[in-house]
């Protein structure tokens, strides 16, 4: 049995304060990394503020942080902190309940449904893959109204 890296344990106010940057300047989305690929969860939070992601990266222990780039001279130079699949879903779990706009739906959908529709060794049976490809087109139509 494979042994997944898990994030760390988060305090209530952590929790919180993650929570709300999520909220505010952060994505939960399936993605996909090339275009033939399955679908993976994606946590991350877009900032201009390094040392806030920093802070976050630290707190929950796993995820990484890339440089955005800039496209105008006028534009500030950004970073965003990304986290994905297990240890995404392991973060989720212990935010979800302080998610207040529409991600908290998301959160609860992954939280219900990713680890079911997601075999490990992506190979899914015919229910599998109908199963999932419902479950994201529900996802993805979850959005702010």
């Amino acid at each position: 049995m494979t042994i997944y890296k898990k994030v760390k344990t988060l305090t209530p106010v952590d929790a919180a304060y993650i929570a709300g940057l999520i909220d505010g300047e952060g994505t939960i989305s399936l993605s996909r990394k090339h275009r033939l690929d399955n679908r993976q969860l994606v946590v991350s939070i877009s900032s201009t503020e390094g040392m806030l992601l920093e802070y976050v990266k630290e707190v929950v222990g796993a995820g990484t942080i890339t440089n955005k780039r800039t496209y105008k001279n006028n534009h500030t130079p950004s970073k965003t902190y990304q986290i994905s699949n297990r240890q995404a879903l392991d973060l989720l779990n212990q935010i979800a309940s302080f998610l207040k706009s529409y991600k908290a739906d998301r959160a609860n959908l992954i939280l219900g449904h990713y680890l079911r529709l997601t075999p490990r060794n992506g190979r899914y049976t015919d229910c599998q893959r109908e199963e999932r490809e419902i479950f994201i087109k529900k996802f993805l139509d979850t959005r702010p109204s």
